[in-house]
């Protein structure tokens, strides 16, 4: 249908984006496309690997919010259009814990998008549909000097 979004087109375009700014801290999480609605959100899932584990043997945070930074700063590139984009701050809180064997399910927004700032905020669930952490952050659009 004419008008229609193709979610394995959006799909792939993303992921050539990504690919070609060589953003090897997302695809080094495994990332799997779940789905995006143009100009409002981005929703990708992550395996929780061994290798993400802390001593409690949950994901640790901070790769928690890795995840989070890495589909907001997708979703931020794709709806900006900017080449150059840069995380200015990130808050992460967390609910409950997330073990190896889950995905970590994040699902970001766009609250506000200005011409320099872009806000954002998103949620994390693992397979079950339970809260796993939020997250809100700002991101900056550098303007890119080839425009």
């Amino acid at each position: 249908m004419k008008g229609q979004i193709d979610l394995e087109d959006i799909k792939k375009e993303l992921y050539d984006q990504i690919k070609a700014r060589k953003a090897n801290c997302f695809h080094s999480m495994d990332p799997r496309f779940i789905d995006y609605i143009p100009g409002k959100s981005l929703t990708i899932g992550f395996p929780v690997k061994e290798k993400y584990l802390n001593p409690a043997r949950g994901m640790q945070g901070g790769l928690i919010t890795a995840a989070f930074d890495n589909v907001f700063g997708a979703l931020c590139h794709f709806e900006s259009k900017e080449e150059a984009i840069a995380t200015i701050d990130i808050s992460t809180t967390y609910q409950r814990p997330i073990t190896m064997g889950d995905e970590l399910i994040v699902n970001v927004g766009i609250k506000s998008m200005g011409k320099t700032i872009v806000h954002m905020c998103g949620e994390a669930y693992n397979k079950e549909g339970k809260l796993v952490a939020t997250s809100t952050t700002n991101f900056i659009l550098l303007k890119s000097k080839n425009k």
